[in-house]
């Protein structure tokens, strides 16, 4: 499980920053990719990253301002030119699909692919045999979305001395105990699974934020995640511009990893304003109040990492 930063501004492209986009990519454990939010020039962005367009399987758009959707007719376009054959699902607020079907529609674009529509509203739930995901309204100017992807628990590993004590030698048959709750072996012995596997091991998780004011309601659903995305559109003293703008300072963005007791915190979404001679500062801010955060930049990339928990 990696996250993959496409684009780390807001409004309007910069030099050094393109606007919102994110991929989850779950290459190891479903061999496909998960896209939160695609801003105009993420398909240029993709081009200069290792993300494959035909294995993004998903796109979950947090809200409908430019930054967030501009580039995602151009996307679903460059998805066909790009080999991409199977089904894509969009996921985004009400007028999401209506957008999306007349820019292809105007432009004369037909897809190589099936493209299916979810609208999503507080209280959104879906899960597969691997994931669930969960949407939450925030506080934005237009309805704006956070999402919290959870790994479902993997099982535990096998009790080699377990098995051993009962005269079970290694072998294919490991594997056998392992992938079915109940095993006859040959001589009779019935191997329950649940009586040689270890505990399961948790999964991970990751809450991603859309835009939004600092609102303490909203960390009763991320708290204990992994690690928390969360927009830092200005720096801490500008706390009523944020207010304003419906944003959320960096700081803001320390306090709610803080206080919602994640592990780690990557911060985004910051006004073209910063340039990279302002992140140290910004970073430092934050840090005084979150020690482990992260102020990402356009392709940095990083592992989800589960930290043990006492």
């Amino acid at each position: 499980m990696e996250l993959y930063f496409l684009g780390t501004g807001s409004g309007v492209p910069s030099k050094e920053r393109n606007v919102s986009s994110l991929v989850l990519r779950l290459i190891e454990e479903t061999g496909k990719s998960w896209m939160f939010d695609c801003g105009e020039g993420t398909q240029h962005q993709i081009l200069d990253s290792p993300v494959k367009a035909r294995r993004i399987e998903k796109v979950f758009i947090t809200h409908l301002h430019g930054d967030h959707i501009y580039g995602l007719p151009g996307f679903l376009s460059s998805r066909s030119f790009q080999g991409g054959s199977e089904p894509l699902t969009v996921y985004g607020p009400e007028g999401l699909q209506e957008f999306v079907e007349s820019a292809l529609r105007i432009s004369g674009t037909h897809l190589t692919y099936d493209l299916h529509f979810r609208t999503i509203e507080e209280g959104f739930r879906e899960e597969n045999e691997q994931f669930e995901i969960s949407a939450h309204l925030l506080e934005h100017g237009l309805p704006s979305y956070g999402f919290f992807i959870k790994e479902k628990p993997k099982p535990g590993a096998l009790q080699k001395e377990k098995l051993e004590a009962m005269g079970i030698r290694p072998g294919p048959v490991y594997q056998t105990i392992k992938n079915q709750e109940t095993t006859i072996l040959e001589n009779g012995t019935v191997v329950q699974r649940s009586d040689v596997l270890s505990a399961p091991k948790p999964g991970r998780s990751v809450a991603i934020l859309g835009d939004t004011r600092f609102r303490e309601r909203h960390m009763e659903w991320i708290k204990g995640a992994d690690v928390l995305i969360h927009e830092g559109t200005f720096e801490g003293k500008e706390s009523r511009m944020a207010y304003d703008y419906y944003h959320s300072t960096v700081v803001q963005a320390a306090e709610t990893a803080a206080q919602s007791g994640v592990d780690a915190l990557y911060i985004n979404h910051l006004s073209s304003r910063y340039q990279r001679e302002d992140i140290v500062r910004l970073l430092t801010e934050a840090r005084e109040v979150f020690p482990d955060t992260f102020i990402v930049h356009d392709h940095f990339h990083t592992s989800v990492v589960r930290k043990e928990r006492q």
